[in-house]
């Protein structure tokens, strides 16, 4: 029957491609997948991507971005006459076909001239260089992460293409894998759909229309403990975001923008469907500022990342490394691939390992996935019948390679009403889930363009939807600036990357692994006992661990997981004795200083705009802070002019003091990390070393005198 899923179309790893399917068989993830080729398109590689093929139509010409291939659409009677055509031209590297993936309809896959390939470990890398140089490829640099592995570039030797060169590798013992890098469409997860919502029931409601009581994420008293710092930032990786939205201004809001798609670093909306992201960062930390909505962790900073809106093997490693190494805490991903089944590729593994567990100075980043809206499993097996034109049919297998990642933390959706969303998917990945709208389930088609619901469900969706930040103007959702359209696993998603970032608020010296354990026992058990209206699974109870394949661990509790994290690191900041150091010599804290400007406008005045006055504690104890306590006095004419900082030995720098004092005169304060978190930032470092404080004057008029200052560390 047509979409038929059999054994036959996936191969465990090691067996050996038959020479009749060694272009139709695409190694990935340790399986081989089946593959077709698409019958009206073809891909060329230029050598300066902004060409165009001059005898096509630009209507037939796209580029995919990301990368320096062009598809060309033809018809498909004169597809292999075009291609060839097209080989016979100048300046142009490579032609491909386009495939899809059997049985995972919409899912087209361009070819590149990568590949990703795996050595036994007692191959010697001459012998490797070797082997690869026979099929026409070059060994380009190691991947880290996997021993023996490396990226691989095919040359102007390869005389077949990278899926026939993986294939024809991995006959070979001395390989253990061998994966062409192949571009996909990614899948935003979620379409708004036109119903009532009531704004923010998420955060926390007293009940109401549709709305259950205890269905919110109890996040206010949360905010009485942490509304996140700054030092926590976000990112938010998607179609784009509207930095320019009032919800997403404030002092260090913005931190390291990037546009992966256009190659700059401002990732505004381009496209008019680019309004995902915006609603995606608001859910997560749009700003309080009085006007507009607040995002679960709205003291924190947000790192807007626009994708290629492809998942090939760069993209991906492009996402998770520009937001390792700009500082990202939390990366929130409401994406996935387009397809039924997709495995990830090592390269894509070894990216989101290397975040998860290098980023944060070795901490690790947290890393949000949502599950999707098909109402599938997010790894399993289901006899489908139903679909449109019978796209999918009999027992299917269904894998979102992003979601069963071990490093991440993977969100299903519940609904106002504390039930399962109809679209939600499920299994043993999921970790939590989080509040979102209901409506059907679907699944994006590259193919066709538009959503396709599957079978099976006729029925009403009760539950309100999720009230967010939209794209400003007439251009987003709606024709306001915000939208009362938002849900899916998508707004899911943002709501647990806004708790994580609450709690590494409070504790920034957890691991990513530890966040995902604390999100998970701070969980609320939420239990649904009505069968799925699809399949009458009933999956919402809790198993013996505690866990359900409908909520993971149960609905994500803001408040109880900040607590628990608080208690976390009173253990691990178990003070033994402590060490104190004065300082008492008066100090003249300069006014501001305004830059003169010299020649062509530039400052005569090196460094900062502000002055600045310095004082230095050292300590001979090697032994690591767990707790500190700093006690400053000051006099100053105006002490709203005036930030203080500390500063540890190894350079790193907080603010304990803002210019929040206003016309105060006088300060004599003393702060810990109850009154100043950001204090935390600088623990589980030796105590040894030169500390200093340091008083910044930011305007003019006023000057003042640092009378005194002393440090305590507890170790």
């Amino acid at each position: 029957m047509k979409g038929q899923i059999n054994m036959g179309n996936v191969s465990p790893q090691g067996v050996g491609v038959a020479d009749g399917d060694l272009g139709t068989i695409l190694q990935r993830g340790g399986e081989e997948l089946r593959l077709e080729k698409a019958g009206d398109r073809f891909t060329v590689r230029l050598a300066d991507p902004e060409e165009r093929l001059p005898h096509y139509p630009a209507t037939q010409q796209q580029p995919i971005r990301g990368t320096n291939l062009l598809e060309v659409r033809v018809e498909p009677s004169h597809l292999e006459e075009e291609m060839q055509a097209a080989r016979n031209q100048e300046g142009i590297a490579f032609v491909s076909h386009v495939y899809m993936v059997v049985n995972n309809p919409g899912m087209l896959a361009y070819l590149t001239s990568e590949l990703t390939i795996q050595f036994a470990n007692t191959v010697a890398e001459a012998i490797a260089r070797e082997l690869a140089s026979s099929v026409g490829i070059e060994l380009v640099r190691p991947l880290e992460e996997i021993p023996n592995t490396y990226i691989c570039e095919a040359t102007l030797a390869a005389i077949e293409n990278p899926i026939k060169i993986a294939n024809r590798l991995m006959r070979q013992s001395e390989v253990l894998a061998a994966e062409p890098n192949i571009v996909i469409t990614s899948q935003n997860l979620y379409t708004p759909r036109d119903t009532l919502y009531h704004k923010q029931w998420y955060l926390n409601n007293n009940g109401g229309f549709e709305i259950a009581s205890n269905s919110h994420i109890n996040v206010e008293k949360a905010w009485d403990i942490t509304r996140g710092t700054r030092q926590i930032v976000v990112a938010i990786v998607d179609d784009s975001v509207d930095i320019n939205h009032p919800d997403f201004q404030g002092s260090g809001k913005i931190v390291a923008p990037r546009d992966l798609k256009e190659k700059d670093f401002v990732p505004l909306p381009g496209e008019t469907t680019d309004n995902h992201g915006t609603a995606c960062a608001g859910v997560a930390i749009a700003e309080e500022n009085g006007t507009g909505v607040v995002g679960v962790a709205p003291g924190c900073a947000l790192m807007p990342i626009r994708s290629t809106g492809f998942l090939d093997d760069k993209t991906i490693e492009d996402i998770f490394d520009w937001s390792m190494s700009k500082g990202a805490s939390v990366i929130s991903c409401s994406w996935g691939p387009s397809s039924v089944y997709f495995p990830i590729s090592l390269r894509q593994s070894a990216a989101i390992s290397r975040a998860a567990t290098k980023g944060r100075n070795g901490k690790g980043c947290v890393v949000v996935f949502a599950a999707g809206n098909a109402n599938r499993p997010t790894k399993g097996t289901v006899d489908e019948d139903g679909w449109p034109q019978d796209v999918i049919q009999g027992r299917t297998q269904w894998l979102n390679g992003f979601a069963v990642h071990p490093d991440v933390i993977t969100v299903s959706a519940c609904t106002s009403l504390n039930k399962k969303a109809a679209y939600s998917n499920w299994g043993k990945s999921i970790s939590v889930c989080a509040p979102s709208n209901n409506a059907p389930p679907g699944m994006w088609l590259q193919e066709t363009g538009y959503t396709m619901t599957p079978p099976r469900i006729r029925t009403s969706f009760q539950g309100q939807g999720v009230f967010t930040a939209d794209r400003l103007g007439a251009a987003g959702y709606s024709s306001s600036d915000f939208t009362s359209t938002f849900g899916g696993t998508s707004s899911a998603c943002p709501v647990v990357a806004g708790v994580a970032a609450l709690v590494l608020s409070v504790n920034p010296n957890l691991t990513a692994a530890q966040v995902k354990a604390i999100l998970q026992q701070s969980a609320d058990k939420i239990i649904d006992s009505d069968a799925d209206r699809q399949f009458g699974l009933k999956l919402g109870n809790y198993d013996a661990s505690g866990h359900s394949e409908w909520f993971g661990y149960g609905k994500v509790n803001a408040y109880g997981a900040v607590v628990l994290a608080q208690r976390m690191l009173r253990v691990s900041q178990q003070v033994s004795r402590w060490i104190r150091e004065r300082f008492a010599r008066s100090q003249t804290i300069p006014d501001y200083q305004k830059p003169r400007s010299g020649l062509f406008g530039v400052s005569l005045l090196r460094g900062s705009q502000t002055s600045d006055t310095t004082s230095s504690i050292s300590f001979s104890d090697p032994s690591f802070v767990r707790d500190i306590r700093v006690n400053v006095e000051i006099e100053h004419g105006f002490l709203g002019d005036l930030e203080i900082y500390l500063v540890a030995p190894n350079g790193n720098k907080v603010l304990i003091q803002g210019r929040t004092l206003g016309r105060k005169t006088r300060l004599q304060k003393f702060y810990s990390k109850e009154n100043t978190p950001i204090l935390q930032q600088l623990f589980n470092q030796p105590a040894q070393g030169t500390w200093k404080l340091q008083v910044v004057d930011r305007a003019s008029s006023d000057t003042g005198t640092l009378k005194s200052w002393e440090l305590s560390l507890g170790i």
